[in-house]
């Protein structure tokens, strides 16, 4: 690995607010070497990657499947014109009995206006009577029939093969099986929910090293929304397709999670804020953070990397210790919501930076339950909306 021989630190600039909080900002770039959950041995680092998942379709597939529906529609189309006409029929009869029944209403309306004098008739809120029938209905029979080549765009023509070539670990090389891996991958599974679409796809990791089960775990079970609208109002093969690119790019960093050597070359905004005395905690979190980051080398097995991380852990648990201290209803108080949302952005920055995406989600889904009272400025919400692309793009 490529030792890392720069940092840069650049202050860009700084933000002042209400109870005398000045908070400053830096850009920090760094290096490091991410090892896994499961270390491999520099010589055993080949693996195999095997994916079993539902989506065996080829492009014969696709077209028989929509030479099939277009047959059905065909088959169909006779029922479904006799259906509109029996339709039309009852909405005739329907139609008929409403103009009656306003057509006598009219009549009995005319004839006690009719009574009225000039003086009641003048005074009379509503004027008198008026006769609205409403329109005819109009027998709207089904087009006929009319095959189109299906848009292969949106066609889910991958197989498992496919699937699992779109799978790499990170400092390990293809060919052997020190590493087996199986991917045992449900299809996309869709609901609505008040009016949104929602999807999840249930997925298995299987992890073997050297013959030894090390992970087994299921994951993206949850629903996540995938679109605003309801599901009969969008494209489902198109949706499913980024779906399960979604669910293949996260089970790639899982595995590298759990299994790879990642260098990262990363650069992170992190805040300090400053008040002598009333966040002097705060500073030395900020100061453990920032001069361990500037520590880290890409080096496998690198004994100063560790006694950097753990240091940086220091920080990150001040920060972590001092959200519960923020009172987010009374903006006067010392950790007011402002500090709140100092606190969770450099936790969400920094966790991303290092790779650390479940991690950071966890702190993003505490701030979006915070947001209420948190009134984030125009540049963080789009930092925000930058953040949640990360997290949930990997």
């Amino acid at each position: 690995m490529n030792r890392l021989k720069l940092f840069l630190i650049t202050p860009i600039f700084c933000i002042q607010f209400s109870n005398a909080q000045r908070i400053d900002k830096e850009i920090i770039s760094f290096q490091l070497l991410k090892e896994p959950v499961f270390a491999t041995e520099l010589a055993s680092r080949n693996y195999k990657i095997t994916v079993q998942s539902p989506y065996n379709i080829t492009k014969d597939d696709v077209l028989r499947q929509s030479k099939e529906d277009y047959q059905r529609q065909v088959d169909n189309y006779q029922t479904n014109v006799e259906s509109a006409k029996l339709e039309h029929t009852e909405r005739l009869k329907d139609y008929d009995a409403e103009v009656k029944k306003l057509q006598e209403k009219y009549k009995l309306e005319s004839a006690e206006y009719s009574k009225l004098s000039a003086v009641e008739k003048i005074a009379a809120t509503n004027g008198a009577p008026v006769l609205r029938i409403p329109s005819r209905p109009v027998l709207n029979i089904p087009p006929v029939p009319v095959y189109r080549q299906p848009d292969l765009k949106d066609a889910l023509i991958v197989d498992n093969k496919i699937l699992a070539s779109q799978m790499d670990i990170l400092g390990f090389s293809k060919g052997g099986n020190y590493l087996d891996v199986t991917i045992e991958m449900e299809r996309t599974n869709f609901q609505d929910n008040q009016g949104k679409t929602f999807a999840n796809q249930p997925t298995r990791i299987i992890g073997k090293q050297n013959g030894t089960i090390k992970l087994d775990k299921t994951y993206f079970s949850d629903f996540a929304e995938v679109a605003s609208v309801p599901t009969n109002e969008i494209n489902l093969n198109a949706q499913e397709k980024r779906f399960l690119q979604r669910t293949m790019d996260r089970t790639r960093n899982i595995l590298n999670d759990n299994f790879g050597y990642q260098t990262i070359n990363s650069t992170v905004t992190l805040a300090s804020v400053k008040n002598k005395g009333e966040y002097d905690d705060l500073e030395k979190a900020y100061i453990y953070v920032t001069t361990n980051l500037k520590k880290l080398q890409a080096k496998s097995d690198y004994a100063p990397n560790k006694v950097a991380m753990e240091n940086m852990q220091k920080g990150i648990d001040i920060w972590k210790n001092s959200l519960t201290k923020v009172n987010y209803q009374d903006k006067k108080a010392v950790y007011n919501q402002k500090i709140g949302e100092y606190l969770y952005f450099n936790l969400i920055r920094l966790q991303v930076a290092l790779g650390n995406y479940q991690e950071a989600e966890k702190y993003l889904n505490e701030l979006q339950e915070h947001l209420v009272d948190i009134k984030l400025s125009y540049d963080a919400n789009l930092e925000l909306k930058r953040l949640e692309e990360k997290i949930y793009n990997n």
